[in-house]
């Protein structure tokens, strides 16, 4: 199946600010989810990172990094008026305790019954790096999950049971792919929006679970 368009990373960091409320105290997720404080625009949001800032803003303008202002991910960061600075165990505790409305996550897979695999693959060699992601996953009101729908070779990333070390059971609220936005419901998979060029049929047949709208 050729698809010819479909949204692009920036794109999607776009759809998931859309969806971010006025007020929302957000956690986002190393790798594409960073993307998503870009486009915030001019919503009061309260950008949180595990390694203890609360308050961030958009990526620094080039020659305009800080090296004492990064996120979790080692990536150089802006600060609103009003950040704060504080003690990683208090970040942890801000994470653990319910505090945080949303966090935005990559994914390896996804199960139609919304538990989330993100920490490791289980491939040879690789280094498994759980970080904060299932204290974020368990503690936040809401997990939107944004990631490919897709693998390199074509198979898809919503499964039927994850087959990867889980990261959180039940815990993903919506998934936001370059393809589609789907909401995970006791129902099943609700297609919200299709954001290529296929329709549902097609879509159906890529994700290999079951979808309704």
């Amino acid at each position: 199946m050729t698809i010819t368009k479909k949204l692009s990373r920036t794109e999607m960091a776009q759809r998931v600010a859309a969806d971010i409320q006025e007020g929302a105290y957000v956690n986002l997720g190393i790798g594409a989810p960073t993307l998503v404080a870009n486009y915030l625009g001019d919503k009061e949001v309260f950008l949180h990172s595990e390694n203890g800032v609360l308050g961030m803003g958009p990526s620094p303008a080039p020659g305009e990094e800080d090296d004492d202002l990064i996120n979790a991910g080692k990536q150089h960061v802006t600060l609103l008026t009003g950040g704060a600075f504080f003690h990683h165990a208090d970040s942890f505790s801000m994470m653990r305790g319910g505090h945080l409305d949303i966090a935005v996550l990559g994914a390896f897979q996804v199960s139609v019954k919304g538990d989330l695999a993100n920490w490791h693959t289980g491939a040879e060699g690789s280094i498994p790096a759980v970080g904060g992601a299932m204290d974020l996953a368990t503690g936040a009101r809401q997990v939107f999950v944004m990631m490919d729908h897709l693998t390199k070779s074509g198979e898809s990333k919503i499964v039927p049971e994850c087959t990867y070390p889980l990261t959180g059971i039940g815990c993903v609220s919506r998934i936001y792919t370059d393809l589609a936005v789907l909401e995970v419901t006791p129902d099943g998979l609700k297609v919200l929006e299709i954001c290529a060029d296929i329709d549902f049929q097609a879509l159906q047949e890529l994700s290999g679970v079951p979808l309704y709208q």
